[in-house]
Parts: structure tokens; C-alpha cells; sequence
């Protein structure tokens, strides 16, 4: 007889998610969702400018970096055109399909001037980064957008 064979771990998929405008923060959505519906247990962790859009309701605004501006008309009418989800629907809907966390950086919230009283409810957890370090040291796929 062979003994019995460990519970499989799913794959662990991080991304640290520290800038704040939209290609940023849709790259994140739409690559989050996809390792969620893939089986794997997401960490999206948020850092500096995506805790200050998320805490100032602005997760949905299109907007892009200076460097993008002469084109960010032409990419919001097209976005709008083809019904392009929002971030906040595609946050959710990954929770749906998978495993998947938004977890915030405790200092994040300082730096961003955050209250913690204010944020924690729009996000899964919030953790210092010693914890958010221990959980994205065996991951299989570490992303920094």
C-alpha cells in the first residue's frame, strides 16, 4: 500500500502593484484575474500610488503617465468602445473566479497620509512588510507593475 499523497499546494502568483495610474493598475487586474481563473492563489499587494487611487475612489479613473498623455483620449474612447471592464469589476470578478487577495502595505498607508479606519474595508488585509514578505517568498511568479 502507498501512502497517501499530500494535498497539492496551489501556486503562489504576487504582484506588487505600486504605480497608480490606469495601465498600471489594468495590467494588474487583468494578469491577477487570469492566475486567479488558473488556479492560482493571488496576492496582489498594494504599495504607494495604488493605495492612494484606491483610498481616494478613484481605482476606475483613466488616466495615464506624462509620457502617454498625447494618447490617453484615443485609448480611453477605444476602452469605452470595446465595454473594457472596469478595474474594480475585474478586482471583484477575480475573487469570484479564484483565489485572490488585495493585501495593503501598513507604511503604504502612512506615506499616502491613509487612515487605516478609512481604507481597511476596501481591501482584504493590510499588513506590514515583514508578513508581506514571508508570503511572497515561495511564490512562482513575482510581478512589480
Amino acid at each position: 500500500m502507498s501512502p497517501p499523497t499530500p494535498p497539492s499546494k496551489k501556486p503562489r502568483f504576487v504582484i506588487f502593484l505600486h504605480g497608480g495610474t490606469y495601465d498600471k493598475l489594468h495590467q494588474a487586474a487583468t494578469i491577477g484575474m487570469t492566475a486567479a481563473a488558473m488556479g492560482k492563489d493571488v496576492y496582489v499587494f498594494l504599495m504607494f500610488w495604488a493605495i492612494k487611487k484606491l483610498a481616494m475612489g478613484e481605482l476606475d479613473r483613466i488616466d495615464f503617465s506624462p509620457a502617454y498623455e498625447m494618447h490617453a483620449e484615443e485609448v480611453a474612447r477605444i476602452m469605452t468602445e470595446k465595454k473594457v471592464p472596469k478595474i474594480s469589476e475585474m478586482f471583484e470578478e477575480a475573487k469570484q473566479v479564484g483565489s485572490f487577495k488585495l493585501i495593503a502595505c501598513s507604511a503604504g498607508l502612512e506615506y499616502m497620509s491613509v487612515k487605516y479606519e478609512d481604507f481597511a474595508s476596501k481591501v482584504d488585509d493590510v499588513m506590514g512588510l515583514p508578513l508581506i514578505l514571508n508570503l511572497a517568498a515561495d511564490a512562482e511568479t513575482t510581478l512589480f507593475i
